[in-house]
């Protein structure tokens, strides 16, 4: 079993597997954060994409600890 670089938040239950796939998903998110970052500094990123990944983002934050 590989090391995870998240835990749950306290108070959160979920299923194992359930979790490791949400976290995936959140990584992937996060991903499209540095990405959208990048257009943000080429100030090429529309409004609806910042606030998107921003929502994204802050759902992360109430499920998991980094």
């Amino acid at each position: 079993m590989e090391k995870q670089n998240w835990t749950l938040q306290p108070g959160i239950q979920m299923d194992p597997n359930l979790a490791e796939d949400v976290a995936r998903m959140a990584c992937a998110l996060k991903s499209l954060h540095v990405y959208a970052s990048m257009l943000i500094e080429e100030e090429n990123c529309p409004e609806d994409l910042r606030k998107t990944v921003q929502e994204g983002l802050d759902a992360m934050t109430r499920v998991f600890e980094w």
